[in-house]
């Protein structure tokens, strides 16, 4: 007689037939597929993590490089669209300058940011469940539930592209037509004001992009099966960033365009 495992809940008691008493066999017939799916999920995370503690520095350092590059891209489109557009003649509200500096307005920033990365990291999650665990699941269907799993990955991969896509743009034209109109009101030229925008803009956008450039590191590697991982640590990474950037908008960039406005 032979034990299943410390792991098995029924290692303790005598098993009839030791050759089928394995451990994969006791784990299948207590749980099923979508069980299994979220079991090799979490293993799969753990064991990531585990790894990336003898090489923090060269995967973090991956993600933050071409995150900045994403970074200094969008800017350079805001730069792009601030130059075609027409200034609006109404009066925006800028902190520091027409408007006092307040908690309040860093509070504001951080949810607004918050919500940024909330994306970005839903698009981890989504590709995590599209890459690794949906053809887990895949793989125990047949006939239609079959088909309708092995084509849900790749359509929730093209939905992800096709939604951050379609949100760089947006915020390249609404960013950009706002900054035509404050660097006019503050009677500035686009390209200084820009320079001293970037001063919290990119270590900002570049900790929002983090789990983006998971994303797209991972998708290339086809290492799906580590976006859950990527999820948790660019999070906790952007975190604190966000938190002084935002303090850095509220409290400084305003003085450092006082000091260009100035005579």
């Amino acid at each position: 007689m032979r034990s299943i495992g410390p792991r098995d809940c029924w290692s303790t008691l005598p098993s009839a037939d030791p050759v089928k008493a394995t451990p994969f066999n006791a784990e299948e017939n207590q749980m099923g597929t979508n069980e299994l799916a979220l079991a090799q999920g979490l293993k799969d995370t753990g064991e990531t993590i585990a790894g990336w503690r003898s090489e923090r520095w060269r995967v973090v350092g991956s993600w933050t490089v071409l995150s900045a590059a994403i970074a200094v891209g969008l800017l350079l489109a805001v730069y792009a669209v601030g130059r075609l557009s027409t200034p609006d003649e109404t009066s925006l509200v800028v902190i520091g300058i027409n408007r006092a500096p307040s908690l309040e307005m860093v509070g504001a920033i951080l949810f607004r940011n918050s919500l940024v990365l909330a994306l970005h990291a839903l698009a981890c999650v989504a590709g995590f469940i599209a890459g690794s665990a949906l053809p887990l699941q895949a793989a125990s269907k047949t006939g239609l539930w079959r088909t309708i799993h092995d084509r849900a990955g790749p359509l929730a991969i093209l939905f992800v592209v096709c939604a951050t896509g379609f949100s760089l743009l947006t915020q390249a034209y609404f960013l950009g037509s706002q900054a035509a109109t404050i660097a006019a009101q503050l009677g500035l030229g686009l390209a200084p004001f820009l320079a001293v925008i970037a001063t919290h803009a990119i270590p900002e956008l570049t900790v929002l992009f983090l789990p983006l450039a998971a994303w797209i590191i991972a998708s290339r590697r086809g290492d799906w099966h580590k976006l859950l991982a990527a999820t948790f640590v660019t999070v906790g990474i952007a975190a604190p960033v966000l938190i002084l950037t935002a303090l850095q908008e509220v409290y400084v960039t305003p003085r450092l365009l006082g000091l260009l406005i100035s005579p």
